[in-house]
């Protein structure tokens, strides 16, 4: 088998290279939506507990909804392609993030908060300055548990003409093909692996700094 999935490799590196390339291209776009959005939501939901309460649950429902019901659900508005990929997948990136950073910063001693105070400190200063950083082990988890489902979803992104690895997956299925199959679906594996491996890394690294 081994033999056959390189025999496949050498022939259509081409073809495996871009769908590699456009895998990672649709998660990087989906993980740096997520980043920006569902942290400062995480933010406002450890200040508000009041408000938390509907923005955590909204975001645990969607949590539930599969991403191949959701890129179902956005075909007929928005078509195929990248953008419905996008959304759909975003939608499964924001919960792990937005939770985490609320556990994150929920867990800061408050004794620690009202020594900044007690010391003159802002509250802008204190959010970058303290907050942050100690909230940065479970922020960064999150990031961590939403870029490995990310990349394993982002398979269901070829099913409305997106791209990726999902292609392939689906050619091996359509010929069929275990050859190719295991191209793709060990690509994804293999990446989800990398991605975990180096925010681990990342994470423990920038830890020691804090």
């Amino acid at each position: 088998m081994i033999h056959l999935m390189l025999d496949y490799l050498s022939k259509n590196f081409n073809v495996y290279l871009n769908a590699l390339l456009t895998h990672i291209g649709i998660s990087l776009i989906v993980m740096l939506i997520g980043i920006v959005i569902a942290i400062p939501f995480g933010v406002v939901c450890a200040k508000y507990v009041k408000l938390s309460e509907s923005i955590l649950g909204l975001f645990n429902l969607l949590r539930l909804i599969p991403s191949l019901a959701v890129l179902i659900v956005l075909m007929p508005v928005l078509g195929t392609g990248l953008v419905p990929a996008v959304i759909a997948l975003t939608f499964l990136a924001f919960p792990a993030i937005l939770i985490n950073t609320c556990i994150g910063f929920t867990g800061i001693n408050p004794s620690v908060i009202e020594a900044a105070k007690g010391m003159g400190m802002s509250k802008q200063r204190i959010l970058f300055t303290i907050e942050f950083p100690l909230a940065f082990p479970m922020i960064i988890t999150g990031i961590r548990t939403a870029a490995v489902e990310v990349i394993a979803s982002a398979t269901l992104a070829a099913y409305i003409g997106s791209g990726g690895l999902g292609d392939l997956i689906i050619i091996g299925l359509s010929l069929p093909s275990t050859a190719i199959l295991l191209v793709g679906g060990l690509s994804v594996a293999i990446l989800s692996i990398i991605t975990d491996v180096i925010l681990s890394i990342t994470q423990k690294r920038l830890t020691k700094f804090i």
